[in-house]
């Protein structure tokens, strides 16, 4: 089932305190050549993510394009542009769950949250992400809600798990 949700980006919700760590970090990276990843790194450190209201204020600050920006922020895997959930849902993509029917349990969670991987539920409750082996091949298939692991899983087992958080 194709996710239909309209709404998963999550409005920015910045604090005047997180504006004014990122205003006074920028300022000891705008001379510094190569400054844009310590600042981004910087800034996702402050918000958690780099949503596009921080990108911009990155730009500016820097006097670089958004394009360039975003272009580092897309192109980084340490770099998120979209804010996890308080329940951060990782599905195990590994060879042995893959092989154990892994795919079955992204489509179960994407059909019920409504959400694909890397997104939010609208309210922040819930973010997914597919992961590569987290060492549990023994239990596979496996995911994690934040640090709680769940093992030998099947679809019909996923509503019930979403329903404890």
């Amino acid at each position: 089932m194709a996710s239909t949700n309209k709404h998963t980006r999550v409005p920015f919700n910045g604090t005047a305190e997180q504006a004014k760590k990122l205003d006074e970090a920028l300022k000891t990276f705008k001379e510094v050549p190569g400054g844009l990843m310590p600042a981004l790194q910087k800034a996702q450190e402050i918000y958690g993510y780099l949503p596009i209201e921080v990108q911009t204020k990155v730009a500016e600050a820097l006097d670089i394009s958004l394009e360039e920006v975003f272009g580092v922020a897309t192109f980084y895997s340490q770099f998120t542009l979209n804010p996890s959930g308080k329940y951060k849902i990782g599905i195990c993509l590994g060879t042995a769950c893959y092989v154990k029917g892994a795919g079955s349990l992204v489509d179960k969670f994407h059909e019920i949250l409504d959400i694909k991987a890397g997104e939010c539920t609208a309210d922040g409750k819930f973010s997914l992400v597919e992961t590569r082996c987290i060492g549990c091949c023994g239990l596979a298939p496996v995911i994690t809600v934040n640090e709680d692991v769940y093992g030998k899983l099947t679809p019909s087992q996923v509503a019930d798990i979403i329903k404890k958080y």
